[in-house]
């Protein structure tokens, strides 16, 4: 929680520069590839307080981050033998990357779009979808519209509540992340029986 408010009281700082956006775009590509924070404490306070911006900056933090995803599938892609264990053991564990592994290669697309949107540590999927050698394009795909989803989703909650937003979001995050989950595990579902 200390975090949390340093990041806020930092935001605050940062919401009338001219960096703003590009700070955006930084923050969400480490977020995505090595500081596993939540960027929601920085984008909800910001997307308040620049509502003009609102649209702007979901997406600059869906560029950042799927410029990370695409740098993390590059270090499972070559590197994975360098640095995989690194990694594993500082986002995961070796069993956890196991199973992170075989849905990769089971259910790529939909399993890519379900770490996105969850809030569990990305760094895993983008890891195992360049060790698989998956399909880069399709992984960058699910990716966007992952976090798309992710951050255009707190955009339109701004959007519509104002300064209550964070009160909201904070309130219904959990029930948000289910009902987002079983959505995409039915469509995940549904387009399998296709």
């Amino acid at each position: 929680m200390a975090i949390q408010k340093k990041l806020k009281q930092k935001t605050r700082q940062f919401i009338d520069s001219k960096h703003m956006l590009s700070g955006i775009t930084v923050a969400s590509f480490l977020e995505s590839t090595i500081v596993p924070i939540p960027l929601e404490a920085v984008l909800v306070p910001l997307m308040q307080a620049r509502r003009e911006k609102l649209w702007l900056i979901a997406f600059m933090a869906t560029l950042g981050c799927v410029v990370g995803a695409l740098f993390g599938y590059a270090l499972g892609y070559y590197l994975f033998d360098a640095v995989g264990d690194w990694i594993i053991n500082t986002f995961s564990t070796p069993e956890q990357f196991k199973n992170v592994q075989q849905q990769m290669q089971e259910q790529g697309f939909w399993f890519v779009i379900t770490l996105g949107i969850v809030p569990i540590p990305f760094q895993i999927a983008m890891l195992a979808a360049g060790a698989t050698k998956y399909s880069i394009w399709l992984f960058l795909l699910a990716s966007a519209i992952a976090r798309s989803i992710r951050y255009f989703s707190l955009a339109i909650i701004v959007y519509y509540a104002g300064n209550q937003a964070e009160r909201i979001i904070s309130k219904h995050k959990t029930k948000a992340m289910i009902g987002l989950s079983v959505l995409i595990l039915g469509t995940w579902g549904v387009s399998t029986l296709i």
